[in-house]
């Protein structure tokens, strides 16, 4: 840290601190910040030591799962955001009513996902600022199918944007997501979010290139690395895989790995969807969840599902592809390509969204349109068949330059520390008496929401 520069106690506030793009950028800052000297701790609702990064389950973060014994997560797979802020609140109350809160005395908060926390933060807390790190509005991520469902919505977009509005900072991922927000929360036009790239663990680049890259014998692997939802489109690259010719497959696997929670309805239906696609169009697939089942599959599978890969084998895969595919359309950002190109992979993505700031198109990789099977089925051959060894290699070597120069962990940390310095510099932003008047009213709202829910499936399943 500069010399003369405070040490601050920063607090973080997630959601559900799983394995995914967001709860990576969650680690990486707080694992930047402590380097920098400041002292982090992460307060979750649910952080599972089997399901989440290694930072978090090692000791090297303080991570502290509290407010996760009254509320689930969902109510028989719905009214997941209700449930989100409902834990939310829980945890507010236990760290406050147990002192937990105090006792850290907090000089910042890093608030991410969910925003209803910030005018709690700031009257428990008025001394110290809040940024907010928006991913993507989640008025956008949300379903509204039929009338009901969007007069739910309606409250809960308020509220994301109200508290939003009252953050002291606002950073967004990338210029793309900055341009999302400004759409999507009109009346929030007098902030303009500063962009923060994620950024990749570059500390382990000598040692990942000792990675012994051959993980199946006589093997190519086109790579796929997301979490099982149905927004990032894997269906793509099962399609694309298929129009190889039977002929030029030959000695090529595709590997769909990525985060997998069994708690999650989608995660487990959209895994089984996937399956049924690759037997629909005659392709042999198989499911593991560890790296001994994955290197026993017979040498016949041409699909292999990977759930919940740990980080070291996420590192094998990502240096022993010929080809990451990244197929989510419109994505904030997008950290796999960024690990795939510091792996000398090149990478095909879409032509949409935060891979088109990181991507160079015929330089690290390629962007093609999603609708477009068969230009990703071009480029799958391109690369297994048509391209030298030497174009690839200096391909990834440029992949790999472009990384280290502009998405490190170290100039992540430096940028997040100096909103942090700007926060203190700048006046704060509160709420009046009559929004707290009508937050008041949204919470009484969300409540009797709970309660009837509870009442009809309480009629639903134990009348039936």
């Amino acid at each position: 840290m500069a010399s003369g520069r405070k040490k601050k106690a920063i607090v973080f506030l997630h959601p559900d601190l799983g394995i995914g793009g967001a709860e990576r950028l969650v680690v990486d800052a707080a694992v930047g910040l402590q380097k920098l000297g400041h002292t982090v701790t992460i307060f979750t609702s649910h952080c599972d030591p089997k399901h989440c990064f290694d930072e978090a389950r090692d000791g090297t973060l303080d991570v502290r799962v509290r407010g996760n014994s009254l509320v689930p997560s969902n109510i028989l797979g719905r009214f997941a955001i209700l449930c989100a802020i409902l834990r939310q609140l829980h945890l507010l109350l236990e760290i406050r009513s147990s002192g937990e809160l105090s006792s850290r005395k907090p000089d910042a908060f890093f608030v991410d996902q969910l925003s209803f926390c910030i005018p709690f933060l700031q009257r428990l807390q008025p001394q110290a600022n809040t940024l907010f790190y928006c991913h993507f509005p989640d008025k956008l991520l949300a379903s509204r199918t039929g009338q009901v469902k969007r007069a739910y919505r309606v409250p809960f977009d308020w509220l994301e944007g109200w508290t939003t509005g009252l953050a002291d900072g606002l950073v967004v991922n990338s210029k793309f997501t900055r341009g999302v927000f400004a759409e999507a929360f009109p009346g929030l036009r007098r902030m303009v979010p500063r962009v923060i790239y994620p950024c990749v663990d570059t500390s382990r680049v000598e040692l990942d290139a000792k990675i012994e890259q051959q993980l199946w014998d006589e093997k190519k692997i086109i790579l796929s690395i997301n979490r099982f939802e149905r927004k990032k489109g894997v269906e793509l690259a099962i399609k694309a895989y298929a129009g190889l010719e039977p002929g030029r497959r030959l000695g090529v696997r595709l590997v769909l790995a990525g985060g997998y929670d069994p708690r999650v309805a989608e995660n487990v239906s959209y895994h089984r969807e996937l399956v049924r696609l690759a037997d629909s169009l005659g392709i042999k697939s198989a499911t593991t969840k560890t790296l001994v089942t994955a290197l026993n599959v017979p040498a016949d599978i041409d699909v292999l599902f990977l759930l919940s890969v740990p980080a070291t084998l996420k590192s094998t895969l990502l240096h022993a592809a010929e080809l990451l595919v990244y197929t989510p359309p419109n994505e904030h950002f997008g950290i796999v390509p960024l690990e795939a190109m510091l792996a000398c992979t090149p990478v095909l993505a879409a032509n949409s969204g935060g891979p088109l700031e990181t991507i160079l198109q015929g330089v690290t990789g390629w962007h093609r349109p999603v609708d477009d099977v068969e230009a990703w089925t071009d480029i799958m051959d391109l690369v297994l068949h048509r391209l030298g060894q030497d174009e690839l290699e200096q391909m990834g070597k440029k992949g790999k330059k472009r990384v280290l120069d502009e998405f490190s962990e170290v100039a992540m940390a430096r940028r997040m520390d100096h909103e942090f310095e700007l926060l203190d510099r700048l006046p704060r932003r509160r709420g009046g008496i009559l929004s707290w008047m009508f937050l008041l009213a949204v919470l009484l709202w969300f409540w009797s929401v709970v309660i009837g829910a509870a009442a009809w499936a309480y009629s639903r399943y134990w009348y039936a």
